[in-house]
């Protein structure tokens, strides 16, 4: 592919501004007082050994009411990270300095791995569909990583079929809690990845398509030239 770059998943922040408390306090101050019970598998307490960092798996909402868009570029100017390490992919190694011991303070939702978040699917899919010759028509495929499906059997691939203009049901799978893994367009101009471990979405084609997502004022995407 000529171009690509780089979709961040969205992430939010209450209107009432930051907040002191990180959900990992939060957490164990409600098990404390017994609101929740402790997390234990073969007969390990997950919440004496883990860090509750307030990020999440898979398809995202806006948070509701009370909550705004947080763009990645204005939290990069407040804290003084960069938007992305240099050297490092988009994940949970960025903003270091937002978090306490690794936990985020519940005043911020931020992005989910594995997934783009609903608003970024729709506008993403918008741009492509200006982008393809057919448009909506455009004939495309969505491919199901198998870890996404909790599926043990590598040797099948999970390739569905269908319109661009259909994509909202790719992503309303009810089978599948995440957007599709890849989707490309059958005439190969443009392939999306989306990495299960990661917080943002590769997208390869045309440089007219790259240079619409990267202006793009809805949508917040980047170049990292270390992961043309």
């Amino acid at each position: 592919m000529p171009d690509a770059a780089w979709v961040l998943n969205a992430m939010y922040e209450h209107e009432q501004g930051p907040a002191e408390v990180s959900y990992h306090e939060y957490h164990q101050a409600r098990l404390r007082e017994g609101s929740v019970q402790p997390h234990i598998v073969a007969g390990v307490d997950l919440d004496a050994v883990s860090i509750a960092t307030g990020g999440g798996l898979g398809r995202a909402e806006p948070p509701g009411l009370g909550w705004r868009r947080l763009r990645w570029a204005e939290l990069a100017r407040r804290t003084g990270d960069p938007i992305v390490p240099d050297g490092l992919l988009p994940s949970y190694r960025c903003f270091p300095s937002a978090k306490k011991e690794g936990s985020w303070p519940i005043s911020i939702a931020p992005p989910t791995e594995g997934s783009l978040d609903r608003a970024t699917w729709n506008r993403l899919v918008g741009i492509l569909t200006e982008h393809s010759p057919a448009g909506p028509d455009t004939p495309c495929l969505a491919y199901y990583n198998p870890l996404l499906l909790g599926a043990t059997d590598f040797d099948n691939l999970h390739v569905r079929a269908d319109r661009l203009g259909a994509a909202e049901m790719l992503y309303d799978d009810p089978e599948i809690d995440f957007s599709p893994s890849n989707l490309w367009a059958e005439d190969r101009s443009w392939v999306l990845c989306t990495d299960y471990d990661l917080w943002a979405t590769k997208v390869a084609g045309p440089p007219a398509l790259i240079e619409a997502l990267v202006n793009d004022t809805e949508i917040e995407a980047i170049r990292l030239p270390w992961a043309p």
